[in-house]
C-alpha cells in the first residue's frame, strides 16, 4: 500500500467537494430533493455550477456517499481467506459501520448526521432510489472482487455472489431501521442483528 500524501491541490479539491456534498445535502433534507436545483447547490456553497458538475455529474451524485464502499472492500480484502463467506462480507459490513458511525471520522457527530440524511434522502426520494440500487449492485462487484480467489471459478464466484446478496439485503434492512429511528440504535449493532436474523448460525454453509 502506498504512503503517498496527498498533495495540496488534492486536499483542496477533496475539501471542495466535501463542502459542496454537505451543502447539497443540507438543503435537499431542508427544502426537498426535487426543488433544489444545482443552482441552488451551487450558491449555497460559494462555487460555479459547473465547479459542482465538475465533481459531480450528475444531482443523484450529490446524495451518494462512495467512502463506505471503499472501506468495505477494503475490510473484506483484509479477511483471512480461510474464513465462511458470510463471516469474511458480514464482518467487513459491521466493522465499516463502526469505523464510519464512530470515532474513527474526523467530526464523528457531524458525519453520523450527514449519513443519516444521505440514507433518509435516499429511502424517501423515488428519484434516487435507482441510484441506490445502482451503487448496491457497484458495492457487490466490489466485494466479490475483494475476496480474491474465493470467487476464482464459475462455482465459487456463484457461492460468493449469494453470499455477498444475502449480507447485502440484512444490511439494507439496518439501514432502513436506522433511518427510522434516526440513528437511535446504534449501526453496527443493527448490522449485526439482521445479519444474525437473515443467516443465523449457517455462516459455514457458505465457507
Amino acid at each position: 500500500m502506498s504512503d503517498r500524501q496527498p498533495t495540496l491541490r488534492e486536499r483542496q479539491r477533496s475539501e471542495t467537494r466535501r463542502l459542496i456534498q454537505a451543502q447539497a445535502v443540507g438543503l435537499f433534507t431542508d427544502r426537498g430533493y426535487d426543488t433544489v436545483t444545482v443552482a441552488d447547490v451551487a450558491r449555497a456553497a460559494g462555487v460555479s455550477a459547473m465547479t459542482v458538475y465538475r465533481h459531480f455529474p450528475t444531482k443523484e451524485d450529490l446524495v451518494l456517499v462512495d467512502q463506505p464502499a471503499r472501506l468495505i472492500a477494503e475490510r473484506v480484502a483484509a479477511s483471512p481467506a480461510g474464513n465462511p463467506l458470510v463471516s469474511r462480507v458480514g464482518g467487513a459490513l459491521v466493522d465499516a459501520a463502526a469505523a464510519l458511525t464512530g470515532g474513527d471520522a474526523a467530526e464523528p457527530a457531524a458525519y453520523r448526521r450527514f449519513l443519516l440524511d444521505c440514507l433518509k434522502l435516499m429511502v424517501a426520494t423515488p428519484a434516487l432510489r435507482a441510484r441506490y440500487l445502482d451503487s448496491q449492485y457497484a458495492l457487490q462487484q466490489a466485494i466479490i472482487e475483494a475476496l480474491g480467489d474465493q470467487a476464482a471459478d464459475t462455482d465459487t464466484a456463484f457461492r460468493a455472489q449469494a453470499a455477498t446478496s444475502a449480507c447485502l439485503a440484512a444490511m439494507h434492512t439496518a439501514l432502513t431501521r436506522w433511518a427510522e429511528d434516526d440513528g437511535r440504535t446504534e449501526l453496527p449493532e443493527l448490522i449485526a442483528r439482521a445479519l444474525a436474523a437473515s443467516v443465523g448460525d449457517n455462516a459455514s454453509l457458505c465457507a
